[in-house]
């Protein structure tokens, strides 16, 4: 089977209808409940799918009508996204951990007809609940174990999934997209003002499909862990939509705290993650084994691969023959310390608007800092300014109900603006130099690009979140989170540190460029404080509103480098 050739021009649903099918008793989806693995071959999915699409129908929804999923990742999650897209519905992933507003914003902006309610922690569906618009029906995935209580007798739900697929008769036909036919609606993350709805059509997948196939060298023996919000583009893309591409299985996780157990057990041959796991795996390992004994190990002969193996089974990464992370800039302090134990990652880049096709590190190709080379048919190129542009079927149809500022997103030409600087090496590999608009002025008038301080500044471990700002300060100053690791470490340990670490730095920085102090945040950025958005980028002009006296104190004072937050 040569399954590049079968996916070429393929949508995602017609693939779908090869592997139930093709492949009816291949285990597909693996959700963990009560400690008890559940799989779902294609031919059970096929069963639900059809079911719930037809449900759909006979509750009077029509094609094109948008419906919204909020949930955490699950199966049905994916069972779900099939159905709307086998009956022509439009998708609204929406973040669960989102504030209030940005969810009855969402509901209301994309004029969503329905919400499918999953797996959620009790308490956020409780924040949540109340901006649910008057009148919209609300469909309960239904579970056995910790939560069926909560999903079956709080009588917050007209429906509950596995009763509409269980009273349904199954949809029988097999209707073929256009590639203009809407597929999702996937709303920014909101950095500045509300989220914008980001549609797309259907020959966006078409496009992706064969070439991700080519790239990656998918196949249905590959198998990868689910866990990353399935709302965002690079998740939707890489696990949701190449799964279906590739007959490739998915597994899923019980809750953050098996999180590991259930890495381990899987031993994923595809893995995605975010510069903050990483982060979190190094600390964990470092607690069990220092690093000057991890280092002093590694350099034995014979002992080093034995040891690098060890830490990567108790990763769960042993198995791992693509490793990526994305979604934020990596620092290559931590791509090499990754190298060192035999695991390669591969950083990616994209953005909501061209469905997460944008570059990719190849392995052994792409060095460390760089986030790989352009995918195909991808239409990359920099500005005269250097900004990186993107074109082709993968990008948006547009803002939904935002013609303003889809121009604004455009160019003449029919590029789309990232809004990041970029540059390009011998061998192709792109470098992202910063922000467009997060470059800001010091008091000398001198101009920072935040983003390259910030990656070196990400080298040290006992930093979580990091923010270089400082408009109008004599210089730039940074504001960090800690780590969970450091958090219990003597404060005056980790002022010594930091400031040998800041020392360090500024010897590396332009004189307009070095820090002008620290300042350190009390708490965690999480999505309901405003600080961040729900795939924890940092909002930069919150920080500044926030912590702007602060940080004139790190940057004026002639005692005290580091300011903490009280």
């Amino acid at each position: 089977m040569n399954l590049i050739e079968l996916t070429k021009g393929k949508s995602p649903i017609e693939m779908f209808y090869h592997w139930e099918k093709d492949r009816p008793n291949a285990v597909y989806l693996r959700q963990p409940i009560a400690d008890v693995w559940h799989e779902y071959t294609w031919r059970d999915v096929s069963y639900r799918v059809r079911r719930l699409t037809q449900a759909l129908y006979d509750l009077g929804y029509e094609k094109g009508d948008r419906i919204a999923i909020i949930s955490k990742n699950c199966a049905e999650w994916i069972m779900t996204d099939l159905a709307l897209q086998l009956g022509g519905f439009v998708s609204v992933p929406l973040y669960f951990d989102q504030t209030p507003d940005s969810f009855r914003y969402i509901l209301d902006h994309s004029e969503s007809k329905a919400l499918f309610v999953g797996k959620l922690d009790a308490p956020v569906w409780e924040r949540l609940k109340d901006a649910v618009p008057e009148g919209m029906p609300k469909i309960g995935f239904s579970f056995h174990g910790d939560d069926a209580d909560f999903r079956r007798d709080n009588g917050d739900f007209e429906h509950q999934w596995i009763d509409l697929v269980e009273k349904s008769q199954p949809f029988t036909d097999n209707p073929v997209p256009d590639d203009e036919d809407w597929w999702t609606m996937v709303y920014t993350s909101g950095t500045t003002g509300n989220p914008k709805g980001a549609v797309h059509c259907y020959r966006a997948p078409r496009h992706v499909g064969s070439r991700a196939i080519q790239v990656f060298g998918l196949g249905p023996e590959d198998r990868g862990l689910s866990f990353l919000p399935l709302a965002h583009v690079a998740e939707r893309l890489l696990v949701a939509t190449m799964s279906v591409y590739a007959a490739a299985q998915v597994n899923f996780i019980q809750s953050l705290d098996t999180f590991q157990r259930d890495l381990t057990t899987v031993e994923p041959t595809l893995f995605f993650s975010v510069p903050r796991l990483w982060k979190k795996f190094q600390g964990g390992i470092l607690e069990k084994m220092p690093q000057e004994k991890l280092d002093k190990m590694l350099r034995i002969p014979l002992l080093n691969k034995l040891v690098a193996r060890k830490v990567r089974q108790g990763l769960g990464l042993n198995k791992a023959r693509m490793v990526i992370s994305g979604a934020a800039p990596l620092s290559p302090a931590i791509q090499k310390w990754y190298a060192k134990i035999g695991i390669e990652i591969l950083e990616g880049y994209g953005m909501t608007e061209n469905f997460a096709y944008g570059c990719i590190g190849r392995p052994g190709q792409s060095p460390s800092g760089t986030v790989g080379q352009p995918m195909p048919d991808c239409g990359f190129k920099l500005s005269d300014e250097g900004e990186i542009l993107f074109s082709g079927p993968t990008i948006m149809w547009g803002y939904y109900k935002a013609e303003d500022k889809t121009k604004e997103a455009m160019t003449d030409d029919g590029y789309y603006r990232s809004g990041d600087l970029g540059e390009v090496d011998a061998q192709g590999n792109v470098r992202i130099s910063g922000r467009v608009k997060e470059i800001f002025k010091t008091e000398k008038g001198e101009y920072i690009a935040p983003a390259p301080i910030e990656g070196k500044l990400a080298s040290f471990k006992d930093y979580e979140q990091i923010c270089v700002s400082g408009p109008s300060l004599p210089q730039p100053v940074v504001v960090v989170t800690l780590a969970e690791s450091a958090q219990s470490k003597p404060r005056a340990e980790l002022e010594k540190a930091m400031e040998e670490h800041l020392q360090t730095l500024n010897s590396e920085l332009l004189n307009h460029e070095k820090l002008g102090g620290i300042v350190v945040s009390k708490d965690d950025w999480l999505p309901d404080s405003g600080m961040v958005t729900p795939t924890l980028k940092v909002k930069r002009n919150k920080v500044e509103e926030r912590f702007t006296s602060l940080m004139e104190q790190a940057c004026l004072s002639k005692q005290k480098t580091v300011v903490w937050e009280s």
